[in-house]
């Protein structure tokens, strides 16, 4: 029988679940492989190599699950992000000074988490491509106006997802980007970032798949 995705979710944030990511950095995945650069076998990325290790419905509602958000941009919708609130509405998360001050941009947020599996979509088998002369993939950052637009856009995730922050055994930060650092100690930015997402999104996806 074939897994809904609210099935898929829950065995995504289950023990099952040996390959993947939980179901909020998988929702970060997905978004980021229908918007970026095409990834010729994005399952191959997501599962590092293991897909033949995964149940077959699995992988077909994960597959699902993906054309269901393309479908959204395709229809002239935003990507919703999946920890907000019941209407979708990334302007909850800056009503008011008092609720930034709530908001949870701690490396264990779902925010965090789903960033991580957005930018392990858009940055995370990138070096492999550029090693291959013949990868239209990695044609796309070959432009030097598009990499500066793509960067634009997708730093809230880069700062999100702490993809520049090395720790020691420990969990101690030994080393990460300066830039990146004072953003994330400016609570004010933090949120305008946040609240910047879901368009951004959609800016990535006009960037990549419609012509100029």
């Amino acid at each position: 029988m074939a897994l809904t995705i609210d099935e898929l979710k829950q065995y995504l944030d289950s023990d099952a679940n040996e390959y993947g990511l939980d179901s909020v950095a998988t929702h970060g995945f997905l978004s980021a492989s229908v918007v970026g650069r095409p990834l010729s076998d994005w399952q191959a990325v997501y599962f590092d190599g293991q897909q033949d290790a995964v149940a077959q419905d699995v992988k077909k509602a994960l597959t699902e699950w993906r054309e269901a958000l393309l479908d959204d941009l395709q229809n002239e919708q935003e990507i919703n992000l999946p920890f907000l609130a019941d209407d979708g509405d990334t302007n909850n998360l800056n009503n008011d000074q008092n609720d930034e001050q709530d908001m949870d941009f701690s490396p264990e947020s779902d925010l965090s988490a789903w960033c991580v599996g957005f930018v392990d979509a858009m940055y995370g088998n990138l070096d492999e491509q550029e090693s291959d002369e013949s990868s239209t993939e990695s044609d796309c950052f070959a432009d030097d106006e598009l990499v500066d637009d793509v960067a634009m856009l997708t730093l809230p995730m880069r700062v999100f997802s702490g993809v520049d922050v090395v720790t020691d055994g420990d969990g101690q930060i030994i080393e990460q980007d300066e830039g990146f650092a004072e953003l994330r100690q400016d609570h004010a930015s933090l949120a305008q970032m946040a609240n910047s997402i879901e368009g951004n999104l959609t800016e990535l996806y006009l960037l990549f798949h419609t012509e100029e």
